[in-house]
């Protein structure tokens, strides 16, 4: 009887070994790509309300593209954030709530447990025609690709995990590009239609759950130019917290602040809150 005890046991031993010996050697994935989709909604009617009120319309379509390489020591991860809103409002008509195409992309050659080598590059800009509707009659103050900004250089990546990594660029060129009628606008030159700046970059990311079916993304980028404006630090700040209902519903709150003297004297502010539907239309996993 003892005999098999021992020789269950070995057995048992044997196969505990060689399941975490084969976990251990599980090949890693070397490209991961995920589309997602999501439409966010908001509605209010008012009828006879004593108080008042306007009956609007929203909606947000909003899509991310992650790719991301990693293979022995180089890590490349790029993504596509694109979105835009519209909304009606009694009397009012048709507004833009939100327009945004943006690409980055972060390559990386690692030199140390967290640490790499890095270069970003980014590219971001808007769709359609966006209005400052306080002026009377409404004022024009973006097109397609006016203004559009290019951002790339080298720096040094520091990166935990996918959900926490910042990055450190010394000597970043950024180019804005404006039409001719938005020349003498968003730091460009009059009768110009781009300029190139030089400066210090800074960006972060973290994302992690506040609690269950509650997660908290933080998006940073900080910038100084050396060549104009020493000393002044343009900041884009992005907070998304997500509130999970099932596989597709999902309620959204997003606050982005910019600050950026070339592109408006005040603090930009947009607040979105609403309840959507997300679809994963690309998923992928590549070893």
């Amino acid at each position: 009887m003892k005999k098999w005890v021992i020789l269950l046991l070995i057995a048992l031993s044997f196969t505990s070994y060689s399941q975490s010996k084969k976990k251990k050697n599980a090949p890693k994935p070397k490209w991961k790509i995920h589309g997602r989709f999501a439409f966010l909604f908001n509605q209010s009617s008012f009828s006879n309300w004593a108080s008042g009120g306007e009956n609007t319309i929203a909606g947000n379509i909003n899509v991310n593209y992650d790719f991301n390489y990693k293979k022995d020591n180089i890590n490349w991860d790029s993504r596509i954030i694109t979105g835009y809103g519209i909304s009606h409002i009694s009397e009012k008509g048709y507004r833009k709530t939100d327009d945004r195409f943006e690409f980055n992309t972060l390559f990386g050659l690692k030199t140390g447990k967290y640490w790499f080598l890095s270069f970003i590059g980014n590219f971001r800009t808007q769709y359609t025609k966006g209005y400052d509707y306080k002026k009377d009659p409404k004022l024009l103050v973006s097109e397609f690709l006016s203004p559009a900004y290019l951002t790339f250089g080298p720096g040094m990546l520091w990166k935990k995990s996918d959900k926490l990594n910042f990055n450190i660029a010394p000597a970043t060129a950024r180019f804005t590009f404006v039409n001719d009628f938005f020349s003498g606008k968003f730091g460009v030159e009059k009768g110009k239609n781009s300029v190139l700046a030089l400066g210090f970059n800074l960006s972060g990311y973290y994302k992690f759950v506040i609690m269950e079916n509650v997660e908290m993304e933080n998006i940073i980028t900080m910038y100084t130019d050396y060549l104009a404006k020493v000393g002044n630090i343009d900041i884009d700040y992005q907070t998304n917290i997500r509130f999970k209902v099932n596989k597709h519903i999902k309620m959204q709150m997003t606050f982005h602040t910019i600050m950026d003297d070339d592109a408006s004297s005040r603090i930009q502010f947009r607040q979105l809150f609403g309840l959507g539907v997300n679809y994963s239309f690309h998923e992928k996993v590549t070893y």
